[in-house]
């Protein structure tokens, strides 16, 4: 932007009365026209959506006997959340394993009785009545045995129901139970929400949806239009929600300046980028609704100011984009006292 001195008034103003004396050349600043990059934006708002979240229920029946974490906790994957009173399976637990020792213990008297019968058999003071009977015993104990391990197993499988864990690392939300809480299967204990990693949820217009790519650029404003996060979008919903006819966009970023799930944000998708003319916001009048400019010129020698029409397109942070009436390397007045016309 530069000063230049202009001797005529501005072109295009028209009257009946005489021409008056022309006024002495007046300063004005004026800016040279050059193709820079420009933006077709759109802002929303936008949801945020954790892309692991979960609400933990219990999976046995019983009185809260312990909490082990707190609001808002960082957990990591396993970490015990809720535990349940397992007074109950832990007695019925040690009943399986004494039903075990004892089979156990049959199973091996049954072997020996076998490996004396055998004997015996060989010798000719058993018969292969007996013979047979001991080893059906062994084979009855074998299979007491198995049944009573399993038993165990499923006991221990059983007793692990009673500490809810975290499935994976992530924050405790609102613990909703306190210890001496009856609770079953389905009672909310508490929740986990991974907030590494967060999408963003906005719904834009159809027509804009159309014309989207799946690279299109999302970015995370504050409240002072501060970019925060930039992402590229990765979902576009395939039908419009049949009551607002707007479509669905979401974008994935790390969460590296500390959102959480289910906050409200706002969100700017970039459609598309351009290299296009622009003018000041200052620089632009208007006459019954038709946007001039200001354009500095060489006439006859002299340097004078004309009105041209321009067709203006969106509009920045302090300029227009200019879609007709200007080209390259025009100069135009940025500010200017215009004479009556």
């Amino acid at each position: 932007m530069w000063s230049v001195a202009v001797v005529a008034a501005v072109a295009g103003c028209s009257g009946n009365k005489a021409a008056p004396a022309a006024p002495p050349p007046r300063e004005i600043e004026v800016v040279s026209l050059a193709p820079h990059e420009v933006r077709d934006t759109g802002e929303y708002l936008g949801s945020l959506l954790s892309r692991q979240s979960v609400t933990v229920l219990p999976q046995v029946a019983g009185y809260v006997r312990r909490i082990h974490v707190r609001p808002g906790q960082q957990v990591e994957e396993g970490a015990p959340l809720v535990e349940v009173d397992a007074r109950e399976e832990t007695a019925a637990l040690d009943s399986a394993q004494a039903q075990l020792s004892s089979s156990q213990v049959n199973l091996e008297l049954a072997r020996r009785t076998l490996t004396r019968t055998e004997a015996l058999n060989k010798e000719g003071l058993a018969s292969a009545q007996e013979l047979e009977s001991a080893r059906a015993q062994v084979e009855a104990a074998e299979a007491a045995s198995r049944a009573s391990a399993a038993q165990v197993t499923q006991r221990q499988v059983q007793l692990q129901f009673n500490v809810m864990r975290a499935p994976f690392a992530g924050t405790v939300g609102d613990v909703l139970v306190r210890v001496g809480d009856f609770v079953s299967a389905s009672t909310q204990l508490t929740s986990i929400a991974q907030a590494d990693v967060l999408e963003v949820s906005v719904s834009v217009p159809s027509p804009r949806a159309r014309a989207m790519k799946l690279d299109t650029a999302l970015e995370i404003l504050d409240a002072q239009g501060k970019v925060l996060l930039t992402s590229n979008v990765f979902f576009v919903a395939p039908q419009a929600d049949p009551r607002t006819q707007l479509v669905e966009v979401k974008a994935a970023f790390r969460n590296t300046v500390g959102l959480r799930p289910s906050e409200l944000v706002r969100a700017r998708l970039v459609y598309s980028v351009r290299d296009a003319l622009q003018i000041p916001a200052l620089a632009e009048v208007r006459q019954s609704g038709q946007p001039f400019a200001l354009v500095v010129r060489e006439k006859e020698g002299k340097t004078v100011v004309e009105r041209r029409p321009i067709t203006l397109g969106a509009m920045g942070e302090m300029s227009y984009v200019v879609e007709k009436g200007l080209k390259a390397g025009d100069l135009v007045a940025v500010s200017f006292m215009q004479a009556g016309t």
